[in-house]
């Protein structure tokens, strides 16, 4: 006899302090969170009264983190209504006996799971959406890690779904593509990230620089709104670094040492994220997600740990088997959503089961003149209508592949307005490198030319990019990866638009005066500097197929500034109120402790002489810093001329100088660690520092800081065709 019952995985809520320590909300039954939503949520709500949906404009739910789930009181009824049988004869195998053979035990667990899926979807995701729009808020859901159900298919309930990256070597890239996919197969405009999170500690050194190339990583993977982790609010006003919360997340708030030039970069995370939340993605591939449960979208499975996310010249999406039964038809060979998404070709996961139903549509699909690429199931994923479930996919693979297998190559076969392709010989299964579930990169590219589909970018350097379109005009975001400067030639799959360059940075537009246009494809010679990025926008008609000139223009040194400089540090920091610099030089190298542990800001000042212009000629000039640890503002003759945050620390000051005498002052910030390290070695009372996490000894190493160089006047030689 075996005797079975329910009770609590016994998770609590975490983190939290602790008058929140409970258990979790039973996650499979939707009265269970009408309870919760109406003591805590409720509450909250009846206190903000006309603010909700106001001040208070969304709910948010962060990764998952509270282990499985797989029973709730109305599971059996659930179960019997969704699944058309009912599951106590069953229930041994929940305990991991057999019941009747391995293959029943294992179909039974197949429809016990997506029962699951099924539940979380609609009586938690969408249930908690229903009651935030009662309320006039929307829901935001990172729905990945560790959870009991299909990814995606339970972040589809969020009106902003949501990935997530990190700083260290915790591999989230995979969450920021279920997000994007999402977002683009259920018609969502806005994709967050939870952005820079780290979990080793980032140890206040992380600076605007630094994160740019994550961020820009995180634009190319779809994602076009960044959630910084995190904004540690501050009780004292006296008090530096003041609160954290411990390791986690990089030190974004008001008390960060390079917070008040921070804006610059800022204002370069809302450039890109406008650009990019404009028209639809352009992509050429969907992956159809199998029908299992637990699921996570990693079409490339452990490469994406090495930063191979996606089938090199062509971007793909992740589709539910849910959103492609209810929302994907055919128009003119293309897949195609409600809100004018589109792709080129379909491809199948490489599993051995499907059900019917879902293999039906596929059907349909091909019949209307889509392009499948994969190989066919054999069989049912479930024991509803078992075993004549087995015997409808195997009609229906029939009808779409054939009744025999070819014998090698890439086989390809007609069924109404449609094709099917697979590589013959290989059977479903996990690819066969990779790790991934699809068929391997050489089928995808064969396919993909036989259909006359041509890379949509590519570069004879590693670029990155995310492809927009809004109406009639093209988007590209390309981005530079590598730390070091290189040109690239660039092709895009474009024609017949003139190519404009859209420096997301300086904030600079200008058309390119370097282009070719032949065999349906735009090429463009960049030039990126490290961790660099620009738009390319393919707007207005081109006159011509081509133009030959400089797209980026040449500097030419014309004076190199040498010091000497008057430095002034700040004495509340422990710093020199001025010292004098023979030459530049890194901060920690000095021998003074004033100087060697300083942290903040040291503003250098020097004169700088200019000899006047030849006559009828107006030079553009150019203040280029170097290297500068970490942030720099540059002000000439009183006027402001910029916040340079990363390469090339290189400014416009044209109209700021005047031949003869001026004067220069560079305002550097440097981070916090310097100063952390050197009140180790100060009584308490005398520290300059104090923070609630401080990871730092006497020994630990110090950064370098300051302006380091070097610095020099330049002259941009002109772009004009030749």
């Amino acid at each position: 006899m075996l005797r079975l019952g329910h009770t609590s995985t016994g998770a609590t809520t975490r983190p939290a302090p602790e008058p929140g320590l409970g258990l979790e909300c039973d996650k499979l039954d939707r009265v269970a969170l009408d309870a919760h939503y109406r003591d805590f949520l409720g509450k909250l709500m009846a206190d903000l009264g006309p603010l909700a949906g106001k001040s208070l404009t969304a709910l948010y739910i962060d990764s998952w983190e509270m282990g499985p789930q797989n029973w709730t009181a109305r599971f059996p009824r659930e179960f019997r209504d969704r699944r058309g049988y009912d599951l106590r004869p069953c229930l041994p195998v929940m305990t991991g006996r057999v019941v009747d053979s391995l293959e029943i035990s294992e179909r039974f667990l197949w429809d016990l799971r997506q029962t699951v899926l099924e539940l979380i979807a609609e009586s938690h995701a969408g249930h908690l959406a229903e009651l935030a729009h009662k309320s006039g808020l929307r829901l935001s859901i990172e729905p990945y890690d560790g959870t009991p159900r299909d990814d995606m298919t339970y972040g589809s309930r969020a009106d902003v779904p949501m990935g997530e990256f990190w700083r260290d070597t915790f591999t989230t890239w995979f969450s920021c593509r279920e997000a994007t996919s999402i977002a683009h197969i259920y018609c969502k405009t806005i994709v967050p990230a939870e952005a820079f999170t780290s979990g080793d500690g980032e140890r206040w050194q992380a600076d605007p620089a630094s994160l740019k190339a994550l961020g820009d990583r995180a634009f190319c993977e779809g994602i076009n709104r960044l959630v910084i982790h995190r904004y540690a609010h501050q009780p004292w006003s006296d008090r530096w670094p003041g609160m954290t919360m411990g390791p986690y997340g990089i030190h974004f708030e008001r008390t960060q040492t390079w917070w008040e030039l921070s804006r610059a970069w800022i204002t370069y995370l809302s450039r890109c994220q406008f650009l990019l939340q404009q028209g639809l993605s352009v992509a050429d591939l969907c992956y159809l997600a199998p029908e299992a449960s637990p699921q996570v979208f990693r079409p490339f499975g452990k490469s994406e740990e090495s930063g191979m996310t996606e089938l090199a010249g062509y971007r793909l999406d992740g589709c539910t088997p849910e959103a492609l039964l209810s929302r994907m038809s055919v128009r003119d060979g293309f897949l195609i959503l409600p809100d004018g998404m589109s792709y080129r070709a379909l491809v199948l996961p490489s599993v051995p089961s499907m059900t019917p139903r879902l293999l039906r549509k596929i059907q349909v699909l091909v019949q209307e003149g889509a392009t499948v690429i994969g190989a066919r199931p054999v069989r049912s994923s479930s024991l509803t209508d078992y075993p004549n479930c087995d015997a409808q996919v195997k009609r229906l693979a029939d009808e779409l592949w054939g009744e025999s297998a070819p014998a090698a190559g890439i086989a390809e076969r007609f069924v109404g307005k449609g094709r099917i392709i697979s590589e013959a010989g290989i059977p479903p299964g996990p690819a066969q490198t990779g790790g991934g579930l699809y068929p391997e990169e050489h089928v995808i590219r064969q396919v993909l030319d036989r259909i006359g589909v041509i890379p949509d970018f590519e570069a004879d350097r590693h670029l990155r990019f995310t492809h927009r379109r809004a109406g009639a005009i093209d988007l590209y975001f390309v981005a530079n990866s590598e730390p070091c400067t290189f040109a690239a030639t660039c092709r895009f799959r474009i024609t017949g638009k003139r190519p404009e360059l859209w420096d997301p940075v300086s904030r600079k537009t200008r058309p390119a005066l370097a282009f070719r246009q032949d065999n349906g494809r735009t090429t463009i010679p960049l030039e990126l500097p490290a961790s660099g990025s620009l738009f390319v926008l393919f707007r207005h008609p081109a006159d011509e197929l081509g133009s030959q000139g400089r797209n980026f223009p040449e500097h030419r040194g014309v004076k190199k500034i040498t010091g000497p400089w008057t430095v002034h540090f700040d004495p509340r920091w422990g710093g020199p109120e001025s010292v004098a610099f023979t030459t530049l030089v890194d901060w920690s190298k000095r021998p003074e402790a004033s100087i060697k542990y300083y942290s903040g800001t040291a503003s250098y000042t020097t004169t700088l002489t200019l000899e006047s212009p030849a006559p009828g000629s107006t030079p553009r000039l150019f203040l280029d810093l170097g290297r500068v640890k970490s942030l720099a503002q540059v002000k000439v003759n009183g006027t402001d001329v910029g916040i340079l945050w990363t390469p090339p620390f290189r400014a416009e000051i044209t109209a700021a100088v005047r031949p003869g005498r001026n004067t220069l002052e560079v305002r550097v910030v440097n981070l916090w660690p310097n100063r952390m390290i050197g009140d180790q070695f100060l009584p308490p009372e005398k520290r300059f520092t104090s923070s609630t996490w401080n990871p730092f000894q006497k020994n630990s190493p110090l950064l370098e800081s300051g302006l380091l160089g070097p610095v020099e006047v330049l002259v941009e030689v002109s772009t004009a065709r030749r």
